[in-house]
């Protein structure tokens, strides 16, 4: 899960859209017991609790869109995503560092076809990850720079498969690392979509009609502060893996609103040290499952 935790921080904003999107997106994780755990054994941490409140905004803005006589497009935008965390924690001996988290970031995006199969797209932004939700108190710790280039296999007219690399600063200075690309999606009545981009998202689809969908969801998110504790630097990651049923409403040509009831899975929350050994720690802490509520507005234009 950690490493996971790293491939949200390094790969975000990997999906490059040919229309504007705004998305604002409110999540409730229910209160569940926080427990540790080395792989073998479960145990509870006390009597800590927790739950969690996330605020989410994502705006896609192409720049520009051109069609290749394949109908394949060439397309530069830039990606924008402002995220915070409320984390509402009782009963712990020592209090995790943080109750919130903010996540701000920017990226500008590029996608362009080498041929009928093969195209490459690639990204290079930054952003701050804060323990804080105060703009103020942004230090240069607390930013992260990216780029990354991803080259996608046209496998079937619905499936895409990628694979490239990423340089990004998690670990305080320049690393590589690996990146994933999978696009499936099967356009019928019954629709099946499942994204590697940013995060994991699957989902299968039903279409009532023009106006309602009702969609089987799974999904995984997080967000992460970057920190300095007793004079070293260290990563506070918060991260979730949900399910559920979300219905959708069109409203008009270009609004959706969607509810999402379900729950979530698991969530780990956690500090360690901002290094690579820290990513093999058998230990780790987690919060057990609990109930999960969404609702989201989506404008395309």
């Amino acid at each position: 899960m950690k490493f996971i935790i790293l491939f949200f921080l390094t790969f975000t904003c990997y999906d490059i859209v040919a229309q504007i999107q705004i998305q604002v997106k409110t999540e409730y994780l229910g209160e569940s017991s926080y427990r540790k755990t080395d792989g073998k054994t479960y145990q509870k941490v006390g009597d800590a609790k927790g739950s969690a409140v996330i605020y989410q905004a994502d705006v896609h803005i192409p720049l520009s869109v051109k069609l290749n006589e394949k109908n394949r497009p060439t397309i530069w935008s830039i990606s924008g995503r402002f995220a915070q965390a409320r984390l509402n924690n009782r009963n712990f001996d020592e209090p995790i560092v943080t109750d919130r988290i903010m996540n701000v970031g920017l990226n500008l995006n590029h996608l362009r076809p080498l041929n009928d199969k093969w195209s490459i797209m690639a990204s290079i932004g930054g952003g701050t990850y804060m323990p804080s939700t105060e703009f103020s108190q942004i230090r240069f710790k607390n930013t992260l720079g990216s780029i990354g280039t991803v080259f996608i296999y046209h496998l079937r007219s619905n499936l895409d498969l990628g694979v490239g690399a990423a340089i990004n600063n998690s670990f305080g200075y320049p690393m590589l690392f690996p990146a994933l690309y999978l696009n499936w999606k099967m356009e019928r009545k019954y629709n099946v979509e499942i994204n590697v981009l940013d995060g994991l998202e699957m989902c299968f689809r039903y279409d009532l009609n023009n106006i309602f969908r009702l969609n089987v969801i799974g999904e995984m998110n997080g967000q992460t502060a970057l920190l300095e504790q007793d004079g070293k630097d260290k990563i506070f990651s918060h991260a979730y893996i949900i399910g559920g049923v979300r219905p959708e409403i069109k409203i008009g040509d270009n609004i959706f609103l969607n509810v999402t009831a379900g729950v979530n899975a698991w969530r780990p929350s956690q500090m360690t040290e901002r290094t690579i050994k820290s990513i093999f720690k058998k230990q780790q802490y987690y919060f057990k499952a609990s109930p999960y509520v969404a609702t989201q507005l989506k404008i395309v234009l």
